[in-house]
């Protein structure tokens, strides 16, 4: 069987959404629902629907590489600290310990309801859930925006301004925010980063421990998504696009990083919770009219 340059050509555009929304909060994971039910992607070949699946979630690999990469020399020196701290008995490496807790404290609960309610949350991968959580997700995002951000505590405490002086606490309201996202349309950025403002972080800050936390929210759902795809069903195309869909969501995902956190230091998110409201009454009109259908 020959490769398929069409369905090759829409699964890059697909990675192409990812790459460009993945770390922004507007929901890469609802954008590339209805992208791809515009273009055809889950049903443009025998086999694609469940394929695309499992594409969609192992392609923000990609985008995690992307963390990876530009956080490197702060990742590398918070494992090594970690592990100091372990074989040290406490003596040393107490910082990059600290940190490395408060990841895994911040994805406990993104992990206990991943795995409680796997197949009731693959079942709201449709465009009609993800309009729901465009406009819900969109108006909590300038609710709480306008309540929490660069707000001083009524003890008179700034906002945390260092990733590594978040506290437990800190992290595990940033991490039961990150919940929500799991309804497509949500946005797991927009999630955390509202999660990070109202546990008292800056917005650079809780944009870049959204980041952090991205890293094994993402590997596990990929490694489940992995793990239940049916690898018979895998062909030359398949592969293709998995390969190509991969590099082009990681290349895209390190300019699209470095602008988003450079912005939020100077402008609010406004611009993209209006954007997210308007969009999904605008699909849902578009709905209503008949135009599109938001069922698949």
């Amino acid at each position: 069987m020959g490769l398929d340059f069409i369905y090759i050509f829409k699964a890059i555009i697909i990675a192409i959404v990812e790459g460009l929304t993945e770390f922004v909060p507007v929901s890469s994971t609802g954008h590339m629902i209805l992208v791809g039910s515009l273009i055809g992607f889950r049903t443009g070949a025998p086999g694609a629907e469940e394929f695309a699946k499992m594409f969609e979630v192992v392609i923000q690999l990609g985008a995690i590489l992307a963390v990876v990469v530009l956080y490197w020399n702060k990742l590398w020196g918070a494992v090594v600290e970690f592990f100091t701290f372990i074989f040290t008995l406490g003596k040393k490496g107490e910082k990059g310990f600290k940190f490395g807790m408060n990841v895994l404290i911040g994805s406990i609960p993104a992990l206990i309801v991943g795995l409680t309610l796997y197949d009731n949350i693959k079942d709201l991968f449709k465009p009609s859930a993800v309009v729901v959580g465009f406009i819900v997700g969109g108006i909590l995002l300038i609710v709480i925006e306008n309540r929490f951000r660069n707000k001083v505590s009524k003890r008179g405490n700034i906002a945390t301004t260092d990733v590594f002086d978040i506290t437990p606490i800190q992290a595990l309201k940033v991490g039961l925010f990150q919940v929500l996202a799991m309804w497509p349309g949500m946005s797991r950025s927009a999630s955390t980063i509202m999660g990070g403002w109202i546990a008292g972080l800056s917005t650079p800050v809780a944009a870049e421990f959204s980041f952090f936390l991205a890293v094994p929210a993402m590997i596990g759902s990929s490694a489940i998504d992995l793990f239940n795809y049916d690898f018979s069903q895998m062909n030359s195309t398949f592969i293709v696009a998995l390969i190509v869909g991969f590099i082009v969501a990681f290349i895209i995902s390190i300019v699209v990083m470095d602008m988003f956190v450079s912005y939020l230091k100077k402008k609010p998110m406004r611009i993209f919770a209006i954007y997210r409201v308007i969009a999904g009454i605008v699909l849902f009109a578009l709905s209503l009219a008949g135009i599109v259908t938001l069922t698949i």
